[in-house]
């Protein structure tokens, strides 16, 4: 009796070990996985514009520069915020956010140059714009500062084919967060996730045409899939049924190393996720 619906994966033709850097960009589930190669002693920097939800606001980050950012700081509630950065990086001065944002660009630029692997994942394509500007977080500032819309195809097309082709060097893995926006509302946030993957698949197109999908530096995996379609249980969530459980987590995680990892790269993790274990072991007394 089959009592699941499998999302079959065809391994990747080429494998991520532990000769390579890996930039981790986007919304939670990137921090995530992150936490999971991180454990296993693997080169991993995560979200160093901390967690980024939509397509734009990514890309923002990878193109950014200083002085683009310094003009985007906003003082609400005693602190300074960055537009594009998370609220981590928010100071009560504008010296100390602009020291925070700047160390940011730094440790972006030189893991986008250092990295082998770039993995994105794109959360929703609901965004805030205020004064025209698509931002990254809204700080809590008043709401009739912002208007909210959702990104189209063709803008988050448009906005990572660039990237992409700046980066011909790089293995790039997209993947969508299976972390529901509930607060967009359950039939926005469906439209939202097709929106996302419309956009993906169109940049994998795009290089498909030059190379078959398998061999191509440009992947997609199958996280939001997984989750909602072979883990179609609230077993499987958190208690606040949206985001995963940390058992789907690991079930997500081992299906990624199926997908991209060699038997030797699994072997060393494990040896590697044992030692991490040991080192953070808590005695009882």
């Amino acid at each position: 009796m089959k009592l699941q619906t499998i999302v079959e994966i065809v391994p990747s033709s080429w494998k991520i070990g532990y000769e390579d850097k890996i930039l981790m960009l986007g919304s939670c589930f990137s921090d995530e996985i992150g936490e999971q190669m991180k454990q296993r002693n693997m080169s991993v920097t995560c979200n160093p514009f901390g967690t980024l939800y939509n397509p734009l606001s990514i890309a923002q980050a990878i193109n950014c520069q200083l002085s683009i950012v310094n003009s985007q700081l906003v003082y609400n509630e005693g602190l300074w915020h960055s537009m594009m950065h998370h609220g981590s990086f928010s100071r009560p001065t504008k010296e100390e956010a602009e020291e925070a944002v700047k160390a940011s660009i730094e440790t972006m630029q030189n893991a986008l140059h250092e990295a082998t692997v770039v993995i994105v994942t794109f959360g929703t394509a609901w965004v805030y714009e205020m004064n025209g500007e698509i931002v990254a977080n809204c700080h809590k500032l008043p709401a009739d500062r912002f208007t909210r819309r959702r990104l189209t195809v063709e803008e988050i097309v448009a906005a990572w084919q660039p990237i992409l082709e700046r980066y011909p060097d790089k293995h790039w893995i997209f993947t969508v967060s299976p972390i529901r926006h509930i607060k967009d509302g359950l039939h926005e946030n469906q439209l939202s996730k097709a929106t996302l993957l419309m956009a993906i698949e169109q940049l994998l197109d795009n290089h498909q045409s030059i190379v078959p999908r398998q061999s191509s530096n440009r992947q997609y995996f199958d996280s939001y899939e997984i989750l909602l379609d072979e883990l179609r249980d609230y077993r499987f969530y958190a208690d606040d049924l949206v985001h995963p459980s940390s058992l789907a987590v690991n079930y997500i995680w081992e299906r990624f190393v199926d997908t991209f990892c060699t038997n030797q790269t699994r072997n060393e993790m494990n040896l590697q996720l044992k030692q991490w274990k040991f080192e953070h072991h808590r005695p009882l007394h």
